[in-house]
């Protein structure tokens, strides 16, 4: 039988259609960044792992492109959209299931309202936005087993662990899931350590994270190698602490972190928010506040980036929900930070916009040889003029005889390869070959195996933007007889200089670089 809507269903159902729409209309003028376009060599080579994450990410983009037959940023981001869409679902869903709709309704604005979880991972492409679909999956069925143990059977179990294990397939700390979850039992929920059920759903994650574990033994475990770089260094840096807690509370949105904080600070009112759901508390807690505190440590010694405890959040989200669905007055819907939150996204989002498009001003350097430097406009703006500019100049290089033809482009790191390889080397089907050391490069050592690479004789271009400046003589000197002098082709919006291309060619190969990795 079909069931008639609540109010507050109703109210999330266009919640989350008019987010949908506005940010399908967002993807349409917002150019992909430079993670973006580096996730979408995923896409192009799927595999259970690459270089910096396991592979979910790539297999979605793979589905919303239509098996690469769309390409376009819509076409990329329509996952993220998507997934961000059904967490937002879920979130209600289990602030409903805690406490009531109006909970779970204010836990939905909270997570739409983060500028994370909304933009950051809800339009953007990253491996957490599959990630943070599964999160928001496991932890509604984690709640439904605390709230009833006895009625969560055997495919609940399995359906757990499938969904930790498919968050562990977008990011590895997706595995964090269940040590929260564990560490809840071990304290305050014995008796579901006893069952044989539990162990199942561990092992269903377990054969999840197998292709990913089997892919870094193939590949001397260089996506550990990777990351153990990035949090083994030692000495005290309260300058990365700082950085990590400000970043932090600008992504999540300072008013959105500000209802979290406030509920805490009332933790007596909390407590008796969840009063009838006690244990659920401690749950939502576990699966928060260590993950949070750990990359708050790590960044005491090493530089951490805000959107690592993004996971994190979301239990906080729902906590969120449960105490200010209880103190907000009855004819309120949702209390006035969340409100306000909202005003703050929206002046954020118009606010890009308009820099990008009505206002743009050099922010970053001024100064010729790195020129742009530093401007947040040049990552989601003016590849695909350039593309068009770049694609004349190769058109004249072939009718003036200037430089071979079907000439590669060289690149010798992960950026701007990645907007080059989008929005440059495939449209004009142009061959794009990584030259660098692994550490640089990443994935695109992996793409090389599918191009025939440099040959002797071949000449090259090399395309270096002004805001990221480099010297082909000294990447690839040893490599061709001759640098030719470059072309300059500027990046100008609203008769305001943003930055340069340079456009150097590389005449004719004469020592071909050694690979990175073999087949």
């Amino acid at each position: 039988m079909f069931t008639i809507a609540t109010p507050y269903q109703k109210k999330v159902g266009w919640l989350i259609v008019i987010t949908l729409v506005v940010k399908i209309f967002l993807s349409f003028f917002i150019e992909l960044g430079n993670d973006e376009v580096y996730y979408y060599t995923y896409a192009i080579q799927p595999d259970w792992n690459h270089f910096d994450h396991p592979g979910m990410v790539g297999w979605m983009m793979r589905v919303t492109s239509l098996n690469l037959h769309w390409v376009s940023a819509l076409s990329m981001r329509l996952g993220s959209i998507i997934c961000a869409a059904v967490a937002t679902y879920f979130i209600f869903k289990t602030g409903t299931l805690i406490k009531d709709e109006k909970a779970g309704y204010i836990a939905a604005w909270m997570y739409t309202v983060s500028f994370y979880s909304s933009i950051i991972a809800g339009l953007f492409v990253l491996p957490d936005s599959p990630q943070l679909l599964f999160f928001t999956w496991s932890i509604y069925w984690m709640v439904k087993q605390v709230k009833q143990p006895a009625h969560f059977v055997t495919k609940d179990w399995i359906l757990l662990g499938l969904f930790i294990g498919l968050a562990t397939l977008s990011k590895v700390h997706g595995l964090y899931l269940w040590a929260g979850f564990g560490a809840f039992m071990l304290f305050h929920q014995t008796k579901s350590l006893q069952q044989w059920k539990l162990y199942l759903g561990i092992f269903i994650t377990l054969l999840c994270v197998l292709p990913i574990v089997y892919w870094n033994v193939q590949n001397d475990f260089i996506t550990y190698q990777f990351h153990s770089k990035r949090v083994m260094h030692t000495g005290l840096l309260l300058d990365s602490f700082l950085q990590q807690i400000v970043g932090e509370i600008i992504y999540q949105n300072p008013l959105v972190y500000l209802t979290i904080i406030i509920a805490f600070f009332n933790f007596k009112q909390l407590k008796m928010a969840f009063q009838q759901q006690p244990a659920i508390l401690k749950l939502l807690l576990w699966l928060s506040l260590p993950l949070i505190g750990t990359f708050w440590v790590l960044s005491l010694f090493n530089s951490t980036l805000p959107h690592w405890t993004g996971p994190g959040f979301i239990a906080l989200f729902i906590i969120g929900g449960v105490y200010w669905s209880t103190y907000t007055k009855k004819e309120n819907t949702l209390p006035s930070l969340v409100k306000y939150a909202i005003g703050l996204l929206v002046m954020a989002v118009a606010g890009i916009l308009l820099f990008i498009y009505v206002f743009p001003k050099q922010i970053g350097s001024t100064k010729t040889e790195n020129l742009g430097e530093y401007n947040p406009i040049n990552d989601l703006t003016g590849w695909e003029g350039f593309s068009k500019a770049f694609e004349h100049l190769v058109q004249k290089d072939s009718l003036e005889g200037k430089i071979k033809p079907n000439a590669p482009i060289i690149v010798h790191k992960w950026f701007p390869a990645g907007h080059l390889l989008f929005y440059t080397a495939r449209p004009l089907h142009k061959s794009l070959i990584a030259v660098g050391k692994l550490e640089d490069v990443h994935k695109f050592a992996w793409l090389n195996l599918q191009t025939k690479g440099l040959s002797i004789g071949e000449d090259a271009y090399c395309i270096v933007p002004s805001n990221l400046p480099v010297d082909p003589h000294f990447l690839y000197g040893a490599y061709f007889e001759k640098i030719a002098k470059p072309d300059t082709i500027p990046m100008i919006t609203k008769g305001v200089l943003l930055r340069n291309f340079y456009i150097y060619r590389l005449i004719h190969c004469k020592k071909v670089p050694e690979a990175n990795i073999t087949k």
